[in-house]
């Protein structure tokens, strides 16, 4: 049994979501979400240890600027110290206001107790935002990546590749994801006119409460600029008569609902940086390859190579790893072969 105590701040917790009080909204409920799910992983992880040879890839500190909005930090939710589990379980809220991201390695990626990279004294930052160590097995080859031969898929969600180096582990969906956030991005600056969207066969209506109002209101040019075609019907409703090309019709409304909540919430000036990032990192997340979906071999070529191309390679829009390596001496070690 794993027990789990969090104390948030009463503006974090909205309690008259239901009548009789069974249930309660977090303002930040993705991150509570996560922060739970994670900690649960890491005391799982300290009673039954992974092998020590798996840990969390970084991106190597020679990559060009990146065109993610997250190169500059923000404090988007934080956590009181007393509110965390040990360092060594931990998972830390921060950096790029896209989404959570995770700045310490969880048990689950990395030697139980190890140091992580967020931790390490003499590391520095790279134009992706990420912790890198000075040590030489830090720095990843972006070069490495091109040379990757896919070799199969995991449940149709991973795919498993080799080089020279090791074995390297690619989650197929934010893989692509960072493909398509740079490319959305650099098509976005090289047309200030904005892309065309696809035409829906019949107009999506999408009802708005007033604090959606007031964030569309703000944003709809930029998302006109991304592909939107987007009018307002009535007091509280706009239709849709275009979305960005590569998202399906069903989940448009469901995009455009959570950019409008995203932006509500965060309570701040929104600045033109800030919604093109996010507006990309949202078409991307949902035109992206799924997972449990089977990929022929051209098809993870493809994908890889368009990945070692990206200026941040090792992490997706939102923060998330993108790959993991296992190196030829992690595994000797692990076999006690050295």
């Amino acid at each position: 049994m794993v027990l789990l105590f969090i104390e948030l701040p009463n503006e974090e917790v909205d309690a008259n979501v239901h009548p009789s009080k069974t249930e309660v909204r977090f303002r930040q409920h993705t991150l509570v979400h996560d922060f739970v799910r994670e900690s649960v992983r890491a005391a799982l992880m300290k009673a039954r240890p992974v092998p020590q040879f798996t840990r969390e890839i970084t991106a190597q500190p020679t990559a060009a600027p990146g065109l993610s909005p997250g190169a500059q930090q923000h404090d988007e939710f934080a956590l009181r110290p007393e509110m965390l589990p040990p360092v060594n379980e931990r998972l830390q809220f921060g950096g790029d206001p896209i989404a959570v991201e995770a700045n310490l390695a969880i048990s689950g990626f990395g030697a139980v107790g190890a140091p992580t990279m967020a931790q390490s004294v003499n590391g520095h930052a790279d134009a992706c935002g990420n912790v890198l160590e000075d040590e030489p097995q830090a720095v990843v080859d972006q070069l490495a990546l091109a040379s990757l031969k896919p070799v199969g898929q995991v449940r149709d969600s991973f795919i498993l590749a080799v080089n020279a180096d090791g074995l390297w582990i690619i989650d197929q969906h934010v893989a692509h994801e960072r493909v398509l956030f740079e490319k959305i991005l650099r098509e976005r600056a090289q047309n200030e006119a904005g892309q065309d969207g696809q035409r829906l066969l019949m107009p999506l209506l999408v009802e708005l409460t007033p604090g959606q109002q007031a964030v569309f209101a703000e944003i709809s040019e930029e998302l006109r600029r991304n592909g939107f075609e987007v009018e307002l019907f009535g007091t509280r409703t706009v239709a849709v008569k275009a979305a960005p090309g590569g998202v399906r019709p069903a989940d448009v409304e469901k995009m455009l609902v959570e950019l409008l909540d995203q932006f509500q919430r965060e309570e701040q000036v929104l600045n033109l940086d800030k919604i093109r990032g996010k507006i990309a990192a949202s078409i991307a997340c949902h035109a992206a390859i799924k997972i449990n979906m089977s990929l022929e071999q051209n098809k993870m070529e493809w994908l890889l190579k368009e990945l070692a191309k990206t200026e941040c390679p090792m992490t997706c829009p939102h923060g998330r790893p993108v790959v993991l390596r296992y190196s030829v001496k992690e595994i000797q070690k692990a076999f006690k072969r050295i």
